[in-house]
């Protein structure tokens, strides 16, 4: 998939989720008392960086809210890790895309848009399977390279924690990065959302031989789970926190965002990461 057809996609989704949530009837009035900072990493489609163009699923989602209700988001692109670190800190309003897990449910209120879980994800199909993070750090001979900030839960972090004692982890700021190094052999495996691997090959050419040959392998640890998009309970008042919940779930709960991945993403990559709630 080119650049020109990934944006008709978010063009599209942006297009099936306006009118959803245009017909969302009462949680479309909701007010909002202020404007929302949202800092934006590169997540495959869920959110698309172009030099000064910002587009994909989520920012598509927010433009849709903003243009039915009084609510307005402003954008701005930061790495994977300062977007975390933003929100932890209290100098943003939202997170997303985002796993949920117990860590950032104690800095957010959580908005589930998807089912999601982490790979393992390769194009060698040589090599003999890995099945669980017990078997990935017993594999000394396999580099593993992940993108900074990435949070999958205690089991993930245990992880690089322990890769990192091992010598064998590379960090980057985003999926496209970890492309470029296993494009280059410097590592053999990552691990991450299938969809957001996907979307970061499928927006270069260069790594277009990798989708063909792409290798998804579940992990015992790391179990399906739920993304979506964290609203923070530091800089958000409860009042503008229900309104925004109200108009999220009105959208999620069409479905616009599952059938916006089903028409943009090879059915292998959901089946691999991916479901509806």
């Amino acid at each position: 998939m080119g650049k020109t057809s990934i944006r008709s996609a978010t063009r599209a989704a942006a297009f099936v989720i306006a009118v959803l949530v245009a017909g969302a009837g009462a949680p479309a009035l909701a007010n909002c008392e202020q404007a929302f900072l949202v800092p934006l990493a590169p997540t495959g489609l869920s959110v698309s960086i172009s030099g000064e163009s910002i587009s994909g699923i989520y920012p598509d989602l927010l433009r849709s809210v903003s243009a039915k209700s009084p609510c307005k988001f402003t954008f701005s692109v930061v790495p994977r890790a300062r977007q975390e670190a933003m929100f932890e800190a209290g100098k943003s309003h939202l997170l997303m895309p985002a796993v949920r897990t117990p860590r950032r449910d104690q800095l957010g209120y959580f908005v589930p848009v998807i089912g999601t879980r982490a790979t393992l994800l390769s194009v060698d199909s040589r090599r003999a399977p890995v099945r669980s993070i017990r078997d990935l750090l017993a594999r000394k001979e396999l580099r593993v390279v992940l993108v900074r900030g990435f949070d999958y839960g205690d089991a993930y972090l245990n992880m690089i924690e322990q890769l990192s004692a091992q010598g064998r982890l590379l960090l980057e700021k985003d999926a496209a990065a970890v492309a470029r190094v296993l494009d280059a052999g410097f590592a053999d495996v990552t691990l991450m959302a299938p969809t957001v691997f996907a979307g970061a090959i499928l927006e270069d050419k260069r790594f277009g031989w990798m989708m063909p040959k792409l290798r998804i392998e579940p992990l015992e640890e790391l179990p399906w789970g739920e993304s979506g998009i964290y609203i923070s309970r530091q800089t958000v008042t409860a009042s503008d926190r229900s309104a925004l919940q109200n108009l999220f779930a009105a959208a999620v709960k069409s479905g616009a965002v599952y059938d916006s991945l089903k028409r943009y993403y090879p059915a292998a990559i959901l089946a691999g990461g991916v479901r509806p709630r």
